[in-house]
């Protein structure tokens, strides 16, 4: 072994060939020599858990070993990668590229160091080497053995069976089956074997290299999926977790991601002794700290976990590596840490523009070899790219529940490599941009370039060639402001046509936790070509876009007949908290209708692929209809109209258990507090009573779209004559339980009223008021009956219920506006027999509704038998008039934020019930409102774009209870996040939008704009209708001569 006269290049380390010739130097530079002198040993074990040893001099960098490593296994894109090791104090740390080797692993035989995946880009796509992806494959099968990549079943098995076709080859039951045996990728490996081996048989014909894409398309949707989780506390001491990815710093409560700092909102970061320091860049519109700050273990935690930070800020971010700072002349003051390497652009750059020999490598616990297919001359981007399977990319669209993954394969013999056997190879130049720069205290600034950038912009970073666009993701992140849904998502792919990382910012300008859901612009695939095309692939027949319309409200439906028949039962049964008859009256009910609507559910779905001509079927224009299928089960549906019945007697049951049992009203409330409950408990109760008119009105609409001489409309008109006589049938019940049901949950959210549900009261309205009183005007929130008005104000409590201030009879009561006598804008007195009180509405319109439902009210008390002496027994009286104020009757401002803190800590009550959103936004909701949204629920998947974002994102959306409830894809138990719409505009998008892409409606609340993109023209004007439902609240009128028209 000879000296080593100069340090190894970037260019040796990347596999460049000996006589490229081409320096990385500026002119007149010359590469640092390598310190010659002892050597040292240095064990690196390796992504297939292989061990080879390593000499290098013991003064040399880190650089110097990582070269060795990668020159070793000939990859080109070894900057993706990072050597880590346990230090002196047992904290895993990555080795320090620029400092000495020796300073660093001070006991080398005793310390074993992991080569492993440092950087996850956010689009597998942009790794141009199969090595590269194969490397980054075992990265995640590592991942899965260590459970540190969490995923629900259906994604465990789905990964297991990539790995299994890569390392096994083609489908063979009995292979499958002797080689899962043997090894264990997951620990609940036994139970998913039918489902593993089920998705092998689809990945028939795929080679290892599309086995790793696969993989890594899988891998990449997941919540986890190259995150390292860092133990810290919030400024209240909330337990969380830290982590950085491509996209910024994220936060973590367990597992699920509650909020995210983008790079293009980091100001600075910083750290001083065990706080770490975000310093965000100064927004007017934004309702939190302009600092935020965190608590670690110790300082080297901290400090270990800002280097991580200002790493993957340079490597994503950065034109080029940062240059030193000069050293100070008298003292230092902070951290001289500084990355080292090529940046992300920098690797790309260089693997486009280089041509490099192929290299066979072997594929450990693999029976099949690959060749690198890169050819000598330059190639075209991602030309390694192996195709994605259709049958695995219906798989794939976003998983996220927990299930820890398996074990690594067993350890090979070493190696021993020596560093002074690379030679000094060099890469093509590159060019320069900016660095960004280090500040004192250990922080690191953002670059000039970037500190000019608005939020929203991308960032200035160009390919040096054009390449084709490539479908992108980001992540569902939120603001410091949580709302109660947590987000599980984790980003994804970046448009290579504009930059390397996208620039995604959140929408936090939130004044309370009910204005917007977390919801932020990335970690769905961004997928505008892809839905293009498959756009025109299908039907365009209107009927076709009903038909699927059924399909996708009826998993919907099944999901949410899952709650109780599934959910709710499991929980039931583990604690012995229902008496045996609620159960038996309960269960027995929903159990017949979740299987006969799950064989529906899958009859619609095998027509829709026939019709979608997946078959030959569709040329004869035999199944291009879905009449025959809804008559043969509405007629089935007949047989299940007892269980029907029955299901208004459980609601009562279950409300007068409740009532008496107060360990089983605990219980219920625990259950709702579950992300799977996203509705209140007793609302899932009602649902079979709610689909029957779904289908009533889906097939108005197909009688209506149909000629009578079309073929399908003879069924259609059959089974819409048959739906109809069974909604009739069962129309008072389903009256009398919304009733009910709505009393219960309005009970649930007031304090001080114990006989709130009575019989023959209804509900008729609630919304925010605000009230006159000597301390001026107060908001309020009143809740209307057909006997009494009652007042209330949000408590202080843990749970922010309401409690009653007051109540005011019907009977006798008089209302006039007087706007003019008390100089308030849409002022009413109302003038009980007992007393009277000044109130004003937010708008005309608020006005109008409440005088139209009071007027209303008061009309029905009067023809009553006559006053209720005890209206409310337990309510506290309050005889106040609006000049005469206490201290009960006082509000402070504190009560609009009392359930929010800094992070992610939650008030156990459902922050967005209506009652709660009509009081952040200061409005109304009637019951004939209610019943209007009843019959407008819809779900499908839209395409989500924000006003500052770039792409757009692919959302199950489910739309009920005037609300929007976003999903990664349909067979998500629970939903990633909610959008209350009560006071949303809905608008078709304006020329200087910029939205050049068709079927797309606006909401937005002041500052909040969200974009959704349909598939169809008809889909589009469903959405249109339903949400209009609940941002547009029709007159009484209007809305009971529609109902009326729908023949109850």
């Amino acid at each position: 072994m000879g000296e080593i006269e100069q340090k190894p290049t970037p260019g040796s380390r990347l596999g460049a060939p000996e006589n490229s010739g081409i320096s990385t130097l500026e002119r007149g530079q010359k590469a640092p020599s390598t310190p010659s002198g002892k050597l040292m040993s240095i064990k690196i074990q390796m992504l297939d858990d292989t061990q080879e040893a390593f000499e290098v001099p013991q003064r040399a960098p880190g650089k110097v070993l990582l070269d060795a490593v990668c020159n070793h296994l000939n990859l080109v894109e070894g900057d993706y990668f990072g050597l880590e090791f346990p230090d002196h104090k047992k904290i895993t740390v990555w080795l320090d590229l620029l400092k000495p080797i020796v300073k660093q692993i001070r006991r080398p035989k005793h310390v074993v160091v992991k080569f492993v995946v440092k950087f996850f880009p956010p689009d597998h796509t942009q790794l141009q080497e199969e090595l590269t992806r194969y490397l980054f494959a075992l990265q995640v099968k590592q991942d899965l053995a260590h459970g540190r990549l969490t995923c629900n079943d259906t994604s465990a098995a789905l990964l297991v069976s990539h790995i299994v076709q890569s390392e096994i080859g083609d489908f063979d039951e009995v292979l499958d089956r002797e080689h899962l045996a043997k090894n264990k990728y997951i620990p609940q490996q036994d139970a998913l074997e039918d489902k593993i081996v089920e998705f092998h048989h689809n990945h028939v014909g795929q080679t290892p290299a599309e086995s790793d894409f696969q993989l890594l398309e899988v891998a990449r949707r997941l919540e986890m999926y190259g995150i390292r989780l860092h133990p810290a506390k919030d400024r209240e001491g909330t337990k969380i977790n830290l982590a950085v990815a491509n996209t910024g710093i994220l936060v973590f409560q367990g597992f699920t991601k509650i909020n995210a700092f983008n790079w293009a909102k980091v100001r600075k970061l910083s750290f001083k002794r065990k706080r770490f320091l975000i310093k965000l860049r100064p927004d007017v519109n934004s309702s939190y700290q302009d600092t935020l700050e965190f608590l670690m273990a110790s300082r080297d935690f901290c400090k270990s976990f800002w280097k991580i930070c200002v790493e993957h800020h340079a490597f994503f971010r950065l034109f080029e590596e940062p240059k030193p700072k000069p050293k100070p002349v008298l003292f230092s003051r902070g951290s001289s840490f500084r990355f080292s390497g090529r940046t992300q652009k920098q690797v790309l750059d260089y693997v486009k523009e280089g041509g490099h020999k192929k290299v066979q490598f072997e594929r450990k616990h693999s029976k099949i070899h690959s060749v690198r297919s890169l050819a000598m001359q330059p190639t075209e981007p991602n030309s390694e790219v192996p195709k994605q399977s259709p049958k695995s990319a219906s798989l794939t669209f976003g998983e996220d529940a927990p299930s820890p993954g398996g074990r690594s394969c067993q350890q090979g013999k070493e190696l021993k490599v020596s560093a002074e056997e690379l030679g000094s190879h060099q890469n093509p130049a590159l060019k320069k941009s900016p660095p960004g720069s280090t500040l004192a205290d250990g922080a690191t600034r953002v670059p000039r370039e970037e500190e000019d950038e608005e939020e929203g912009v991308k960032d200035r970073v160009q390919p040096s060639k054009p390449q084709p666009p490539q479908p992108s993701t980001g992540s569902l992140t939120g603001s410091p402001h949580l709302s109660e849904l947590s987000i599980n998502s984790q980003g994804g792919a970046a448009p290579a046509t504009a930059t390397l990382s996208p620039n995604l910012s959140p929408d936090t300008k939130q004044a309370s936790p009910l204005i917007s859901p977390l919801l932020n612009d990335q970690a769905c695939p961004r997928t505008d070509d892809e839905e293009e095309g498959r756009r025109k692939r299908f039907p365009t027949d209107k009927a076709y876009y009903i038909a699927k319309e059924v399909s996708t409200t009826e998993r919907t439906y099944l999901k949410d007949l899952e709650v109780i028949t599934s959910w709710f039962q499991s929980t039931v049964s583990k604690e012995d908290a229902m008496p045996e008859t609620l159960k038996s009256l309960i269960f027995p009910n929903f159990e017949p209708l979740h299987k006969f609507h799950t064989n529906f559910l899958k009859e619609i779905e095998q027509r829709l692929a026939l019709w979608e001509g997946r078959s030959n079927a569709h040329v004869r224009g035999d199944y291009q209809r879905i009449g025959d299928i809804m008559l043969k089960n509405i007629q089935g549906m007949k047989h299940l109209a007892p269980h029907l019945w029955k299901h208004s007697e459980a609601l009562e049951a279950l409300e007068d258990t409740i009532k008496g049992s107060r360990r089983l009203e605990h219980f219920c409330r625990d259950f709702e507090q579950q992300k799977v409950c996203y509705l209140p408990l007793n609302t899932f109760l009602l649902r079979p009573l709610h689909r029957l008119m779904h289908y009533k009105q889906v097939l108005e609409r197909l009688c209506k779209h149909h000629p009578p001489s079309h073929a399908d409309f003879r069924d259609c008109r059959a089974a819409l004559a048959e739906i109809t006589e069974m909604v009739a049938q069962l129309h008072s019940t389903m009256i009398k339980m919304e009733n009910c049901q709505k009393l219960h949950e309005l009970k649930k959210d007031l304090i001080g009223i114990d006989n709130l549900v009575t019989p023959g009261r209804e509900f008729i309205r609630l919304g925010s008021l605000s009230k006159l009183s000597g301390k001026g005007l107060q908001q309020r929130m009143f809740f209307l009956f057909n006997d009494v008005l009652l007042y209330t104000s949000r408590g202080l409590t843990a749970s922010n219920r309401f409690k009653v201030h007051g109540q005011l009879p019907l009977y006798g009561m008089a209302i006039e506006e007087s706007e003019a006598e008390w100089g308030v804008p849409h002022c009413l007195t109302l003038r009980g027999q007992r007393q009277s009180i000044v109130v004003a509405a937010s708008s005309r319109a608020e006005m109008e509704k409440w005088v139209e439902d009071i007027q209303m009210a008061i009309d029905l008390a009067e023809k009553s038998s006559g006053p209720n002496a005890e209206v409310l027994a337990s309510s506290p009286p309050d005889n106040k008039s609006p000049d005469e104020a206490t201290a009960v009757d006082q509000e402070s401002e504190d009560d609009l934020s009392a359930s929010r803190t800094s992070l992610e800590r939650q008030a156990p009550h459902r922050g967005n019930t209506m009652v709660h959103v009509c009081w952040h936004r200061s409005t109304s909701v009637s019951m004939v409102d209610f019943s209007v949204a009843v019959e407008n629920q819809l779900s499908g998947n839209l395409l989500r774009k924000f006003k500052n974002s770039n792409g757009w994102q692919k959302l199950w959306v489910v739309f009920t209870n005037f609300c929007l409830f976003f999903y990664k894809s349909h067979q998500d138990n629970h939903p990633l996040a909610s959008l209350p719409l009560l006071g949303y505009s809905l608008t078709i998008p304006a020329e200087s939008e910029n939205i050049h892409k068709d079927y797309v409606f606006k909401l937005h609340f002041k500052s909040h704009v969200y974009y959704f993109r349909a598939e169809s023209e008809y889909t589009f004007e469903r959405w249109m209708e339903v949400i209009r439902s609940a941002t547009t609240s029709a007159s009484r009128a209007h809305v009971l001569s529609h109902k009326e028209s729908h023949m109850y």
